[in-house]
């Protein structure tokens, strides 16, 4: 009875089939002992293919910094801002509130509120009629305060584009790295005359690599862009409510806020 040949051992005769010898021991002697280490990989990639790694492992190391940093920079400011806008409304009056607030080392709400304290002061020392004083008052300090929650949480999202950058280009960034390198692959293959999968197999696989980079860059910093975007709406609906609360208390207990004209 004939003995059925073992799969492996068919497509590796499909493969050399009809190879030319000299073009076969080429292909043997460039394949050489299997690498399949990842730094293997690395270390055999063309230089172009090397330089996308390069760059894609500095995004990387940028990215992960960017996002330990942002994780424990808005925790601290939504937790404190929390705190703080307790700490405003339980306070009997105005000024108790910033006082309150001042006394908090890297206050998160104080910066607003010295920007109203600072509209207040200017406002009091014009010399515009009273009746009209208490009609521009309303609507400055609102757009102070509005200014003061923006600078706020601008100074919050600062290196959060790179995140955005780097989820959206590592990918490709990675791909060009690979097209480059399959290509260098086929132009291996047109100079050897051989289609061997030896030949082909090792260049492939380390252009792979880059791709495979390019994605472990890109997805870490989506996931935190898109985390840390929504700890800044929480941060950013304290500071709203802490604006509206200031200003509120700012007609309710300043009489030239709260006159009204006859």
């Amino acid at each position: 009875m004939e003995a059925v040949p073992q799969m492996g051992v068919v497509q590796s005769v499909n493969v050399t089939q009809g190879m030319d010898p000299g073009a076969l021991a080429a292909a043997t002697q460039l394949a050489g002992t299997p690498q399949l280490g990842f730094w293997d990989m690395v270390a055999n990639a063309t230089p172009v293919v090397q330089g996308v790694m390069g760059m894609l492992a500095i995004m990387s190391l940028i990215s992960w910094s960017i996002i330990f940093f942002k994780i424990f920079q808005i925790h601290i400011a939504r937790r404190r801002a929390t705190h703080e806008r307790a700490l405003f409304q339980n306070a009997t009056n105005l000024a108790d509130g910033v006082q309150s607030l001042r006394e908090q080392g890297s206050s998160a709400l104080y910066p607003i509120a010295k920007r109203g304290l600072v509209e207040f002061r200017r406002l009091e020392q014009s010399v515009i009629h009273p009746n009209l004083k208490f009609r521009v008052a309303g609507d400055n300090l609102r757009r102070v305060l509005e200014q003061g929650v923006s600078e706020s949480l601008s100074d919050m999202s600062k290196s959060l584009p790179f995140l955005a950058t780097c989820a959206s280009s590592a990918p490709f960034i990675g791909l060009f790295g690979t097209v480059w390198g399959i290509m260098n692959s086929f132009h291996s293959i047109g100079q050897m005359k051989t289609a061997a999968l030896a030949a082909v197999a090792p260049g492939i696989s380390e252009a792979l690599v880059a791709t495979a980079i390019g994605l472990g860059v890109a997805i870490p910093a989506a996931i935190a862009y898109n985390s840390f975007m929504g700890m800044l709406n929480g941060v950013q609906t304290e500071m709203e409510c802490f604006a509206s609360e200031f200003l509120n208390r700012a007609q309710l207990e300043l009489p030239w806020m709260s006159k009204r004209s006859e």
